[in-house]
């Protein structure tokens, strides 16, 4: 059975740092590119980084470009979301997700296997 399980969100300061691990079983790791993605109270789902299978090329999007970083240690099975300088604007649940097409695709709706996520509260 495939499972996706996120962890490492908790309470944290603005500017501070956190790292977030997302832990694939069930599958491969390598053959898949996964993906980073939060959702806030009463605001629509939106894609925050991804990282591919081949080379472990990146994007992300422009709210979180300079301050975080996915990787993927495929050996481990997981997949991490390293943030920094974080703003109360990041405050969300951070879901991780695999792309099927491996391409780190712009529709949602294709990504599967997701996890139950981890809870992010940016709060002095």
């Amino acid at each position: 059975q495939v499972q996706f399980v996120e962890s490492g969100g908790e309470l944290v300061q603005p500017g501070g740092s956190l790292r977030l691990s997302c832990v694939v079983s069930g599958i491969t790791l390598g053959y898949y590119a996964i993906a980073w993605f939060r959702q806030a109270p009463g605001k629509e789902r939106e894609g925050v980084a991804c990282i591919r299978t081949n080379g472990g090329s990146t994007n992300y999007a422009d709210s979180v470009k300079g301050r975080f970083t996915i990787s993927r240690d495929n050996a481990k099975n997981t997949v991490y979301l390293q943030m920094s300088s974080l703003k109360a604007e990041d405050t969300a649940v951070y879901y991780c997700a695999l792309d099927p097409t491996t391409r780190c695709s712009d529709h949602t709706q294709l990504y599967r296997y997701w996890g139950q996520g981890t809870q992010v509260t940016v709060s002095s």
